[in-house]
């Protein structure tokens, strides 16, 4: 591989290095500049492979990744910092604890304010931006034209050439309906949020795909309303009276879940022994809160934070770009709310 490259006057990149090496792009860039964890074996390897090709790695994104002080912006619309802040912590911990700062702007869902706070980064010389949000409805993209490398997290770009990072909703919905079915539930509701979130369908997608999978169907329906505690009284006293057989409900949020459960409760139903609980979000104020401690999907908001910096450090270190929309897995996180009996 060396040869040719050399043979056709073509500059040796890292994917070269990383191709010949047999690794990822991210596991070359931490060898060659001496960051991340790994096997000896593979930095030596790596090492060896860059020696060989006589790789001469550009010298702002050896820089950047050799640990000096860097900057990027953290665009976001997520005033709370409810799913913000963990993407932020997950980023932070793949760019290099106290190597980066990190430069947040809440735009409040306003375009004129995110348009000047885009500006005020790009004067700030950020290296990258990652944009994220509360939602994952896809939103217009923060422009092509911008001298820095761009990624989604937590929020989907409306345009395909742009790399979005979102939670796996629809595999998360599964999950939680294949556990109420392996505890032996057969009669399993649906409370969650509004019909028009992306997130919601798809959460009921992947509940109501499994439960077919069993030859069964959802109890009451899908029943659609408020990510809110209040919704999830509602939602459950429309759900016991349309399906008072009911032995198990998936919350489409944590929040709906704590709701549900008040109503359970009054109504003289024990969780879990008469009806197993499971919500989404894993927010620990609301699952642990609950009575009972709520069982819960995980949409692992800090790995979706971690693969943007990764993906954001590639683009740095002058790597062609991934395009298009990646899933991060969410797990299960066990509580009493669906110990079996």
């Amino acid at each position: 591989m060396s040869n040719s490259a050399h043979e056709t006057g073509r500059t040796v990149t890292i994917r070269d290095v990383a191709a010949a090496a047999g690794v990822s792009i991210g596991t070359a860039s931490k060898a060659l500049n001496g960051v991340g964890r790994m096997r000896e074996e593979t930095r030596a390897r790596v090492m060896a492979a860059a020696e060989e090709l006589e790789f001469r790695p550009n010298p702002l994104a050896q820089g950047l990744l050799a640990g000096r002080t860097y900057t990027v912006g953290l665009v976001t619309c997520d005033s709370f910092g409810r799913f913000s802040i963990p993407v932020m912590l997950g980023a932070e911990d793949a760019l290099g604890a106290g190597q980066v700062s990190v430069f947040m702007c809440d735009t409040r869902d306003d375009p004129i304010r995110e348009h000047h706070y885009v500006e005020r980064l790009l004067a700030r010389r950020v290296e990258g931006i990652i944009v994220t949000g509360r939602r994952t409805e896809p939103r217009p993209s923060i422009g092509h034209d911008l001298p820095v490398p761009v990624v989604y997290a937590m929020t989907q770009s409306q345009d395909e050439s742009d790399l979005s990072i979102i939670p796996d909703d629809e595999g998360g919905g599964a999950l939680a309906a294949r556990h109420l079915l392996a505890t032996g539930r057969t009669r399993v509701g649906h409370v969650t949020g509004p019909r028009g979130f992306q997130a919601a369908r798809r959460r009921a997608a992947g509940l109501t795909g499994v439960l077919s999978e069993a030859g069964l169907q959802v109890a009451g329906d899908v029943l659609h309303g408020e990510w809110s505690e209040e919704w999830g009284r509602q939602g459950a006293d429309i759900l016991l009276h349309a399906a008072p057989d009911v032995d198990a409900i998936f919350c489409g949020s944590d929040q709906i879940a704590r709701g549900v459960a008040e109503t359970l409760r009054e109504r003289g139903r024990r969780v879990p022994e008469d009806v197993a609980l499971v919500g989404f979000d894993n927010w620990e104020p609301m699952a642990l809160g609950c009575r009972t401690p709520l069982t819960t999907v995980d949409m692992n908001l800090g790995e979706i934070g971690r693969a943007a910096a990764a993906h954001l450090l590639d683009a740095i270190a002058g790597e062609p770009t991934r395009s298009g929309v990646l899933t991060v897995p969410a797990t299960l996180v066990l509580r009493e709310s669906t110990r079996r009996g």
